[in-house]
């Protein structure tokens, strides 16, 4: 689905000039911004990781190796660098719209799949909704897709 991680970046005759660096930074940003979904309400539960995990092999092309890597690398980012502006930052600049509303069904999924929307996890979504420059409709379309897909 997320080919786009393989052509983030292309010049104006449409060649890609992704580097090796662009995806491993496509890769840990859209970890970051899974798994602080997934801690929004201050805990990870077995399925929310599962979850994360199996979202970002299947949706983002991600492979496992590179998960444990990315775990390992968000737990010194978030000792190091709390902010997800850097994150969100480099997926408004790569990532298109259609992209950015996947990514935030995605986190969607990890807050409801304990079928339970606690308010610290609301905010978060909606932090980072403004953080990817979407809409509220589009928060709100997002949310519900996500919602209806986990039935």
């Amino acid at each position: 689905m997320f080919d786009l991680i393989k052509k983030i970046i292309s010049n104006d005759n449409g060649k890609t000039k992704t580097t090796d660096q662009d995806i491993i930074d496509a890769h840990l940003a859209l970890t970051i911004l899974l798994l602080e979904a997934a801690y929004a309400d201050g805990e990870c539960s077995g399925e929310e990781k599962e979850h994360l995990i199996a979202t970002l092999v299947t949706n983002f092309g991600v492979s496992r190796q590179e998960i444990d890597t990315l775990l390992t690398d968000r737990d010194k980012e978030q000792r190091e660098y709390v902010s997800l502006f850097r994150y969100t930052h480099f997926i408004n600049e790569n990532f298109s719209e259609k992209q950015k509303i996947s990514i935030m069904e995605s986190v969607w999924r990890i807050i409801l799949i304990d079928d339970h929307l606690e308010a610290h996890e609301d905010h978060f979504a909606h932090k980072l909704a403004n953080l990817l420059q979407l809409s509220h409709n589009e928060l709100i379309d997002a949310k519900l897709r996500a919602r209806k897909q986990l039935l």
